[in-house]
Parts: structure tokens; C-alpha cells; sequence
């Protein structure tokens, strides 16, 4: 008897832990994992693999049912990351355009469009999102962290390069630490130090829109910022010091797609 009754009390112990909301604690995004490993290399997106792939779907269905506000702060800018760059793919191949984003919902003689990032097609929680909505509403406001402008991706050359991995609450501060020193360190065409010149090539990223108030407001501000991510060195040493010019480079709003990356290769 006293077998049997403290079986059932395991039982119901168990059965109670089992019934706790786990949703709260995290979010599976290893679907998403195993399809960023598989169709991007080296930041460029198979947008074709993502479009035949019943498994990117499926993902896309468990976010539109999900609610993130019961997630933990990391795990839910987390979320949001990958919300956005996988409603980005899913925007891509919705419209079946191959050579920019910006070919999306844009103005045609008298006709205005909307532009890509307004349309509601990102389904968060039973609720219908603008990647724009998401970005400038959600993840800016509500989490103040500078380093979303190099994990967000807007599906064009000069974007940041979009990782083969999803992102994921326990490791997001190293996955974002990561980012930075890839996009400021590893894509000279964006960001570049000329100590001889005392000038400072910044990607658009930092300019675009307000941006430039989530990295302290000013020039001198954005290289001290960015300066965290350079090793010691005559280059660190110049963005620390505030005496430089800034040239912004030009951007490329060519989708960062593999065919696009072959092309650029080929001529």
C-alpha cells in the first residue's frame, strides 16, 4: 500500500511538473537551426531550399502561434530575431523576388506602394506584424541593444551577413558579440579603419533612420562603440580618440541570395 501510494504521489508530482507551462522558460528554434546550417553559407541565403522546405513552414506555424511575452528577456529577443529574419526569407519567396528587397511593394508611376517591411505578413501570437513593426516597435524600444542592427537582416548585400545558426537565449550575448566583430571586422567594402587618413568607412546602418541614437548620438560616440570590437591596435587606438572623419559606404541593396553572391563572383 505505501508502494502504491507513494507511486501515485510521484505520479502526480510528475504529472504537475509536466503540466507547467514550459513555453515559458524557451522556445525551440532547432528547425530553424538545422535549416540555416544547411542553406546559408558564408551569409548568402538559398531562398529557393527555404521555399521548398515543408520544415521551414512547419517553423514559421510555430511562431505564428507562439506568444514570447511568457519567455525570459534573452530568450525572447531571441525570438524576435529570428522572427524577423525568417519573415524576411518568408517575404522574399512570398513575392518570388530574386533581385532586390526593394522591388517589394514599391511605388510604380502614380501608384505608391508600401515597401516591404509594412507588409503584415510576419504572424506572432495570432497577431500580424510588419517586419518594420517588429524592428522599430518591438525589438528597439522594449530591449535597447545596439547589437541587433548587426543580427537583423535585410535580405541585401550590404546587410550584415545572415549567421548559419538560429539564435538562442542561452548563448545570445556571445552570438551578438560575434556578429559585431564579424560585420565591423571581416566586411572592409562596409567598415574599415584608415589610420593614415584619420577617416572611419562606417556601413549605412549606422545612419539610417535614428539609428545612430542606439550607439551614443554622435560620431565620435558610434567609434567608441565600435572601437570595443577591434583588438588593441593604431585602429582602436583612432576610433577611441574621436579624431576622425566618417565616410559612409555605399549600399548594396542586391538580395543576398547564393545565385546573387555567384554572379558578383562571375564578372
Amino acid at each position: 500500500m505505501r508502494h502504491r501510494l507513494g507511486s501515485a504521489l510521484i505520479f502526480a508530482a510528475a504529472a504537475a511538473f509536466t503540466a507547467l507551462p514550459l513555453q515559458a522558460q524557451a522556445f525551440d528554434h532547432s528547425a530553424f537551426d538545422r535549416l540555416l546550417a544547411e542553406h546559408v553559407r558564408d551569409g548568402l541565403v538559398d531562398y529557393e531550399a527555404f521555399e521548398a522546405s515543408p520544415r521551414f513552414d512547419q517553423y514559421l506555424g510555430k511562431l505564428a502561434a507562439f506568444d514570447p511575452r511568457s519567455l525570459p528577456r534573452a530568450e525572447q529577443l531571441a525570438f524576435w530575431i529570428n522572427a524577423y529574419n525568417a519573415y524576411t526569407i518568408e517575404l522574399i519567396n512570398r513575392h518570388d523576388e530574386r533581385k532586390s528587397i526593394r522591388n517589394i511593394n514599391k511605388s510604380v508611376g502614380f501608384i505608391k506602394g508600401y515597401g516591404p517591411w509594412k507588409e503584415k505578413l510576419a504572424t506572432v501570437g495570432d497577431s500580424a506584424y510588419g517586419l518594420d513593426e517588429i524592428e522599430q516597435k518591438i525589438i528597439r524600444p522594449e530591449f535597447k541593444e545596439p547589437r541587433i542592427h548587426f543580427a537583423l537582416v535585410c535580405a541585401a548585400m550590404s546587410c550584415p551577413p545572415l549567421r548559419s545558426e538560429a539564435y538562442t537565449g542561452a548563448r545570445l550575448g556571445r552570438q551578438l558579440d560575434d556578429q559585431a566583430r564579424i560585420f565591423l571586422l571581416q566586411t572592409p567594402e562596409q567598415n574599415r579603419v584608415d589610420v593614415a587618413q584619420q577617416t572611419v568607412h562606417l556601413s549605412e546602418v549606422f545612419k539610417f533612420r535614428d539609428y545612430e541614437k542606439d550607439f551614443g548620438g554622435t560620431e565620435e560616440a558610434i567609434g567608441r562603440y565600435v572601437a570595443r570590437f577591434h583588438p588593441p591596435g593604431p585602429e582602436r587606438k583612432l576610433l577611441e580618440s574621436g579624431d576622425f572623419k566618417v565616410r559612409y559606404s555605399k549600399y548594396d541593396w542586391t538580395l543576398n541570395s547564393q545565385e546573387q553572391g555567384r554572379l558578383v563572383e562571375a564578372s
